[in-house]
């Protein structure tokens, strides 16, 4: 640690309470926009000067931009969250913090302690009308540029409070971008434009939200798009796109929707598909009967270790909708419903593949997938044309030639 940071702390813990002092945080809170940064910086200047009028030009720029960053936003994750290489931080308690660049994680030494990091997670989930505190230990929330951000404290979290921020790159990735090759991407692109239902599979931090961004930029600019989500990931570039997310439950435990909620709040809008963010309860059932409706071309992702188990997942969903259906019949809603899962995976430098996209089997035959395109670990290799024909009766056959 450096020989001034223990002076820097104090300097800015003075200037903190000249600040709050003098009723100016007061005054720039009433203010919006892209002039409200610039005057808090010009009054933190001054104040900063005024508090250490000796200080050499780099030392102040340097303090000026922390003092900046720990007034209007998260203080020492501010570099982090304007870093468009770093996708996850984490800090897992006083004094460890690490941030994921390019699927590796790199540790970080931020200085924050325990009440340091609590503030921060205030200043997130206060205006949300959420809280953490003892009687309500864990707390989901999104940041202002659409980062998913997860806290746990004591007595939960037994090393201290413990802060994970996804955060979701701005750029768009193509299919070719997941190892895909030009026939598989050409195969999948098919299947988006020809109403094919699919279903992104993987585990944790594979990518399955990210692919099902590249995949639905196949669909066409025509159609209505709803698109529902836990927590909004989603960035589709079409112009006709309604964004639905469900919202918690508030400090006072009242106010909650669930994605199942929206599910069937969608399909009074009219919606041409239906995007699903990620199936993880019994909104499975819905999505299911929403596609039994004619809610063709539709996508979702789910957690699963292959495109088999991916199938079987979404069964055990289904029936925790608590409708008392037996097995069979959500098998049998299944194979109507869904045609193809692609299973994505992370490998251990990081990089996110497309592993395998396989067929559901049609219903009235056994149950379970027959692989379309599988990975000699450097591509997708073709393994046969598909069985089930395009939902759009406008679409064309697929190219056989992306098979061989």
């Amino acid at each position: 640690m450096s020989s001034t940071a223990p002076a820097d702390a104090a300097l800015k813990e003075r200037v903190h309470d000249r600040l709050v002092g003098s009723g100016a945080l007061a005054d720039l809170a009433d203010l919006s926009g892209p002039g409200r940064g610039e005057q808090l910086r010009d009054r933190l200047g001054e104040l900063l000067r005024d508090a250490a009028p000796l200080l050499p030009a780099s030392r102040y720029e340097r303090l000026l931009v922390e003092l900046t960053d720990e007034v209007a936003g998260l203080g020492p994750l501010e570099p982090f969250l304007a870093d468009a290489e770093t996708t996850e931080i984490m800090l897992n308690g006083p004094g460890r913090a690490f941030v994921e660049r390019a699927g590796r994680l790199h540790p970080v030494r931020l200085g924050l302690d325990a009440g340091a990091i609590l503030r921060i997670v205030e200043r997130v989930v206060a205006p949300l009308g959420l809280r953490l505190d003892r009687s309500s230990p864990m707390v989901d929330a999104r940041l202002p540029d659409g980062s998913r951000l997860h806290a746990v404290i004591p007595p939960l979290a037994l090393d201290g409070p413990c802060v994970t921020i996804r955060r979701f790159g701005s750029r768009e990735m193509p299919l070719e971008a997941f190892g895909a090759g030009d026939r598989a991407s050409a195969f999948l692109r098919w299947a988006v434009q020809a109403g094919w239902n699919l279903l992104v599979a993987g585990a944790t931090s594979a990518g399955k939200t990210t692919l099902l961004n590249a995949l639905a930029r196949a669909i066409g600019a025509g159609e209505r798009v709803v698109t529902i989500e836990e927590t909004a990931e989603l960035r589709l570039p079409q112009p006709h796109v309604v964004r639905l997310e469900a919202r918690p439950p508030n400090a006072e435990g009242a106010g909650a929707v669930t994605v199942r909620e929206l599910v069937r709040a969608a399909l009074r809008m009219r919606p041409d598909r239906i995007v699903v963010g990620e199936v993880r309860g019994g909104e499975a059932f819905d999505m299911l009967q929403a596609l039994n409706t004619g809610h063709d071309g539709s996508l979702s992702t789910v957690h699963a270790n292959s495109a088999a188990e991916a199938v079987l997942r979404v069964e055990t969903l289904a029936l925790m909708a608590g409708v008392p259906l037996p097995i069979d019949a959500v098998r049998t809603q299944v194979a109507l419903c869904l045609d193809a899962v692609v299973f994505v995976a992370r490998g251990t430098g990081g990089t996110r593949r497309i592993e395998a996209v396989a067929e559901v089997a049609p219903a009235g035959e056994p149950a379970g997938v027959s692989p379309l395109f599988v990975t000699d670990g450097r591509a997708l290799v073709g393994c046969r044309p598909p069985m089930r024909p395009a939902r759009r009766p406008d679409a064309p056959a697929p190219d056989p030639e992306w098979f061989t």
